[in-house]
């Protein structure tokens, strides 16, 4: 049996507190559509948390063996909700710095558990 694995994305938000205050209150428990956590849930994600500072987002997703991101976005890309959720957090999000997609995945550069 495989254990699940975290992976680790990025994003950035326009520089606007109002903005950070739409993000986090859209993020909140009952604002995101059950769509969108349904969708994530049946594509492999186990559980997923964002954390912000200031206008960068970390992403860390725990997900399963059979982690399906194209599936996801398949579904995100013609079921209602999950169109105008994404088309809603497109207003607020930025690529980061550099990055030519959203969510791109950071790579792990320190494991405090790699060291003697």
């Amino acid at each position: 049996m495989t254990l699940p694995r975290r992976m680790i994305r990025i994003q950035d938000l326009a520089d606007d507190p109002a903005v950070f205050a739409a993000y986090d209150a859209a993020h909140r428990p009952g604002a995101t559509p059950p769509e969108v956590l349904a969708a994530q849930r049946r594509h492999g994600i186990l559980d997923l948390e964002i954390y912000r500072h200031a206008d960068r987002l970390v992403m860390i997703l725990t997900i399963a063996e059979d982690f399906d991101p194209a599936g996801l976005d398949a579904e995100s890309a013609i079921t209602p909700a999950l169109v105008a959720w994404h088309r809603r957090m497109a207003t607020l999000q930025r690529r980061p710095s550099g990055g030519d997609q959203d969510w791109p995945e950071a790579t792990l550069v320190f494991r405090q558990s790699d060291h003697p």
